[in-house]
């Protein structure tokens, strides 16, 4: 899953206010062997004020509308390749949500971390799936404060509310993608603890997405500031989600990713 942001403001500065530059990332991003492209109007940084529904909207409509025939134009980089590609759309609002899966998008990435069932009704109606995020409070304000006895069964016990309730909305089992929200409410030890504790969320039978591209946890391990600065360390990531089960990977650089997991495949059992 490569990552596209439509805004000023990422963490790690890859992203900029211009339709036209996205549809060419986009483009980018499946020639570099991207399955799903992720596009986000509003950055998810607690330190950043939340925008308005027009504005999000008016961000990422231009991109929806011309995605389509953008992408297609291309061709895959390798017969694994899904082609053509999916299209993920990051909100946590309901009027987006909706927008958003009228406009023909296949996935929901709701990183409001489902505290309703509006939007799982809305994928319920469209048969669109929807990536269920582990987080705590509102999105847009920071949780640095929460901490877990266990992270590994706060996550257990959020996923089988969740999943419950948005099978209640509706939404078939085959629609549902589990994110165990690394960064998001969690403290270092607990995003290191579920890199290694993964194993225990198949329990679900759901594919499971890790977020892992730049995240603060890696520069916390490698002292390293600038998020740019973190590939190698995403790599490594991808590299012990692979190895625990993980299904998808959601990074900014999306070659060095293939590459990760191209090699994995063919020098492991």
């Amino acid at each position: 899953m490569g990552i596209l942001n439509i805004n000023d403001d990422s963490f790690s500065g890859d992203g900029r206010l211009d339709p036209d530059w996205a549809l060419a990332r986009a483009a980018e991003l499946v020639a570099e062997g991207a399955d799903i492209v992720d596009v986000g109007g509003e950055s998810a940084r607690t330190n950043r004020a939340a925008i308005s529904e027009d504005e999000e909207w008016s961000r990422i409509r231009p991109f929806l509308e011309g995605f389509e025939a953008c992408v297609s134009q291309g061709r895959p980089r390798d017969a694994d390749q899904m082609f053509p590609p999916l299209l993920s759309v990051n909100t946590w609002r309901p009027p987006i949500a909706a927008k958003a899966i009228a406009a023909g998008c296949d996935i929901l990435n709701d990183m409001g971390a489902l505290p309703d069932a509006r939007n799982a009704s809305l994928c319920a109606a469209a048969g669109t799936a929807i990536l269920i995020m582990h987080s705590r409070g509102e999105p847009k304000i920071a949780q640095t404060h929460m901490r877990y006895d266990d992270v590994i069964a706060e996550l257990e016990t959020f996923f089988t509310e969740k999943i419950a309730l948005a099978n209640r909305a509706g939404v078939a089992a085959d629609q549902i993608i589990l994110d165990p929200g690394i960064d998001f409410a969690k403290q270092a030890a607990d995003n290191l603890r579920i890199y290694r504790d993964l194993c225990r969320l198949h329990r679900f039978g759901r594919p499971i997405l890790l977020p892992v591209s730049r995240k603060s946890v890696i520069g916390h391990v490698l002292g390293i500031n600038n998020p740019t600065e973190r590939d190698a360390g995403t790599v490594a990531c991808v590299v012990a989600g692979s190895l625990r089960g993980a299904a998808l990977f959601r990074v900014h650089n999306v070659s060095a990713a293939w590459q990760t997991l191209r090699t994995l495949e063919v020098v492991t059992p």
